[in-house]
């Protein structure tokens, strides 16, 4: 049985973790209120040019540009978004567990097997996942999210790009958690390029006819498809730093909640603890004193 000075020792180091999880807490609960904004802010603009993109593509012709030429993917890049630091639940685990399932599956849309999957990691953890597990990584791009910015994800998407004109690469996936609250975060994988035809229906309904461009095709196409990878990717990166701020806010609360529950066992332990003891002394003294007698 532990003694009285290990029980408050240990209650005191607790304590000391309870403060350091409750600090970390607010700060995260800081930074996902700056995070929520700046995706709520992207993430319209986002989606409205993905869904113009993905309606032109069902309209344009695909040989218009060399980001529309759709081939059969046998070179597929996926990128994994992860975060810098833990501490955030099962933020991490959930993208590496898809990943590993996207790796496993690793066909086509018409079964055939990829020739050659890369990675490439957005976070240190997914630099040190790929690592453990020996898988080819093309680059790493850690650091990235310690100060986000627009320039960033244009000279990614522009890396990309070049990689697809030159046939480098035949398809690019982005894998990413998508902020929904601060409690709730879903893994997302979506194929940014070839860019995805539209489906039909909805608004898609009327007969497709393509559409007028000026000043020309070829120049509105230059400047819009770069554009969108860009943007696309800037969401994706948005849309992860939210949702780990919200997972490590959710862990960080969990943790202070373990916290103040242990000392409550560990003191309610203590009090038994010392009050056994303080019987004992009194049964040696009354002992003792019986004896003199």
């Amino acid at each position: 049985m532990p003694s009285l000075r290990d029980i408050r020792k240990r209650i005191a180091s607790v304590k000391n973790t309870r403060q350091i999880t409750k600090a970390m807490k607010m700060v995260a609960a800081a930074k996902l209120r700056r995070a929520q904004e700046a995706i709520l802010r992207a993430r319209p603009y986002a989606q409205h040019m993905e869904s113009v993109l993905g309606s032109l593509a069902t309209r344009a012709d695909l040989a218009a540009h060399p980001l529309l030429a759709a081939r059969p993917p046998r070179r597929i890049e996926l990128f994994v978004l992860s975060s810098d630091r833990g501490l955030c639940g099962g933020f991490n685990a959930n993208i590496f567990r898809r990943a590993l399932r996207f790796l496993a599956e690793a066909k086509g849309a018409d079964g055939v097997p990829y020739e050659r999957i890369e990675l490439s990691t957005l976070g240190r953890k997914g630099r040190d996942f790929a690592a453990r597990r020996k898988l080819t990584a093309r680059k790493d791009y850690s650091g990235i999210f310690e100060q986000l910015e627009f320039g960033k994800a244009e000279g990614i998407a522009r890396e990309i790009a070049d990689h697809y004109v030159d046939a480098e690469l035949d398809a690019v996936f982005l894998l990413y958690n998508e902020f929904e609250s601060a409690i709730a975060q879903r893994v997302s994988l979506v194929q940014l390029l070839p860019i995805v035809p539209r489906p039909a229906g909805g608004d898609d309904r009327e007969t497709p006819v393509d559409y007028l461009y000026e000043p020309s095709r070829a120049e509105v196409l230059d400047a819009l498809l770069p554009q969108h990878l860009a943007m696309q990717l800037w969401r994706a990166m948005l849309e992860s730093q939210a949702s780990e701020h919200g997972a490590r806010m959710t862990a960080m609360d969990s943790a202070t909640k373990n916290a103040s529950e242990m000392i409550d066992r560990l003191t309610l332990q203590f009090n038994r603890a010392r009050q056994a003891y303080i019987t004992k002394e009194l049964m040696e003294i009354v002992s003792g004193a019986e004896a003199l007698k």
